[in-house]
């Protein structure tokens, strides 16, 4: 029955690059689905050699296509369970044909609830352990309990069409899809979407901050593989007003957003052997010389490589002999890094070098992939002209889109921090007596005032959201000098004397969820703040009825009221 079988191909997309990062092997039975297939193994009692021989005759179909992408592999968390035992034929099936198990990833879907959980704990973790990589397949769908995904920590997370298929309308999914995103990459893990059939689903994603995808609008399941696929035209023609992008953990994207497969060779071969590979594979821009752990030793770039091995001569010299030759010490970074960290390194390579591709590494110093100098500028290039496109046009600060994701990164990272709302007060009362333009240039002057106090504090960022309104994240450190130098200047416009509003709360790790509630929170405390006589600044924390009132002059009964709960403002902690 397994002769029967035929396998189809579809590509994992890189939206960031457009590149091809891995090619998933999928089982097609003559008739049928391959679950049925397996439902019969387990009536005969052979279900994980059935599985585990789908699996050894999916890398053969691959080996027929000679393709040097790596492959996903659909196996059974039942099987995996079994732990590396059970796998020996694909461990033999992938060292015939000259593969590494890091370029190999399973797919670990099935039923999981009725496992014994640490089996399936322990069987993952010596498949891991042996060098296959783990990805957690069709979440949305499958039995998957959370805390088990939490203990196994896979590589990369699948999630199901069903999750994909609400996109963008379906608040709930869209909240799902945001939470998966969160573990991820606080996890260091890649988020794959699979499904995806329309265009408004992938500019969704997209703009969720979802960069792994497959599905049919992208390239459908085939009998070959395709290497190369074209996603310009659906993400830039389509739009979607009304979702919230994600929260970004890190400042700026990891490089790993931008990882290629990389062109990976023992570090005996030999130059011909090199050849032969550019020459097959007119798209590859370098390859990588690696140990038998898989750790890079040296790199060859394809430019320097062919102008060596086609001078006169060159082929006679260089063919028979090892490939390190002609390579350069490799250019690796850690897959925490950023692409700005990144590209301030390359700005101080040797000028020869600049444009290498630039291999990234895991803690343990084995290759991931690598990515290309021009990639990373692109993709650096879009974010600052988004973030250009975002600032308000009156102060050139950044908007509150930009506030929400600092505010994210803080309470992802469990700091202890302080959010500020600041306005001023009766700005009507300066447009309608000084005219709009002097009211436009107050708004100028209060953002210079806060941009230069924050610019010798390492913690502080400002955003303008509009109107007369600001908001103001900072380090508990950083807070007190700030507000001082944005509080003590005097202000007027056109004799009317100006006053400002500053409202705090302070935001110990797991007391806010997320920027909405903090929002919801400073609302009440910007109240009091402004009920108060001349610059005034008062200071509250989640969860508790106390205000602070650390500047101001109250009136009349709040003013009795608010004596009670001030304190000075060396106070603050």
């Amino acid at each position: 029955m397994l002769d029967q079988v035929r396998f189809a191909f579809q590509p994992l997309v890189n939206l960031n690059t457009g590149g091809v990062v891995a090619m998933e092997v999928l089982a097609r039975p003559a008739s049928g689905h391959v679950y049925d297939l397996l439902r019969d193994a387990a009536e005969d009692d052979r279900l994980a050699e059935t599985d585990v021989e789908l699996a050894v005759r999916a890398l053969a179909a691959a080996g027929e296509h000679e393709t040097l992408l790596p492959l996903h592999l659909n196996v059974l968390a039942d099987t995996a369970s079994l732990g590396v035992v059970a796998f020996e034929p694909l461990r033999a099936a992938v060292a015939d044909q000259g593969r590494s198990l890091r370029e190999i990833t399973l797919d670990i879907g099935g039923v999981f609830a009725h496992l014994p959980r640490n089996r399936l704990l322990d069987g993952l973790a010596e498949l891991r352990e042996a060098g296959f990589r783990l990805s957690w397949d069709g979440v949305g769908e499958v039995d998957c309990p959370l805390n088990l995904l939490a203990e196994v920590a896979p590589d990369l997370v699948k999630i199901d069409r069903f999750l994909v298929g609400g996109l963008p309308h379906d608040p709930a999914r869209t909240a799902l899809i945001e939470a998966l995103l969160h573990f991820t990459q606080r996890t260091h893990a890649g988020l794959v979407a699979k499904g995806v059939e329309a265009e408004h689903q992938l500019a969704s994603l997209r703009r969720l901050g979802v960069h792994l995808v497959q599905g049919s609008l992208l390239a459908p399941a085939a009998r070959r593989p395709v290497e190369r696929v074209s996603i310009a035209t659906p993400v830039v023609e389509a739009t979607d007003t009304g979702l919230i992008r994600a929260p970004v953990v890190m400042a700026g994207p990891r490089v790993t957003e931008f990882l290629q497969p990389a062109v990976a060779l023992p570090v005996s071969a030999t130059a011909e052997a090199v050849r032969k590979v550019l020459a097959d594979r007119p798209t590859v821009t370098g390859v990588v010389l690696v140990d038998p752990e898989d750790r890079p030793l040296w790199t060859i770039d394809r430019n320097r490589f062919l102008l060596a091995v086609t001078g006169p001569y060159g082929h006679a010299l260089h063919a028979k002999r090892g490939a390190e030759r002609l390579a350069d010490r490799p250019r690796a970074v850690g897959s925490a890094a950023t692409a700005m960290e990144l590209l301030d390194a390359v700005a101080r390579s040797e000028p020869d070098r600049r444009y290498d591709d630039v291999v990234v590494v895991d803690d343990a110093g084995r290759c991931l992939g690598v990515v290309r100098i021009s990639d990373i500028v692109r993709g650096v290039a879009e974010l600052k002209v988004e973030e250009a496109a975002a600032l308000n046009p009156l102060t050139r600060l950044p908007g509150s889109d930009a506030i929400n994701r600092d505010v994210h990164r803080r309470i992802a990272a469990g700091e202890v921090f302080a959010a500020c709302w600041l306005d001023v007060d009766g700005f009507k009362r300066v447009n309608d007596g000084a005219g709009f333009a002097a009211g436009d240039d107050l708004i100028r002057s209060i953002g210079r005032s806060l941009t230069d106090a924050a610019a010798p504090l390492r913690s502080v960022f400002v955003g303008h959201v509009g109107g007369d309104d600001f908001l103001v994240v900072a380090d508990l450190d950083d807070l007190v000098p700030f507000a001082t130098a944005v509080l003590d200047v005097p202000r007027s416009v056109d004799d009317i004397a100006v006053s400002l509003s500053l409202a705090t709360l302070v935001c110990a790790p797991g007391s806010v969820a997320d920027h909405r509630e903090v929002s919801r929170l400073l609302a009440p405390l910007k109240h009091q703040a402004k009920a108060l006589r001349g610059s005034s600044w008062v200071l509250g924390r989640p969860g508790s009825p106390r205000v602070d009132v650390l500047r101001g002059a109250p009136t009349g009964t709040h003013a009795r009221q608010s004596a009670r709960a001030s304190r000075p403002v060396g106070g603050v902690a």
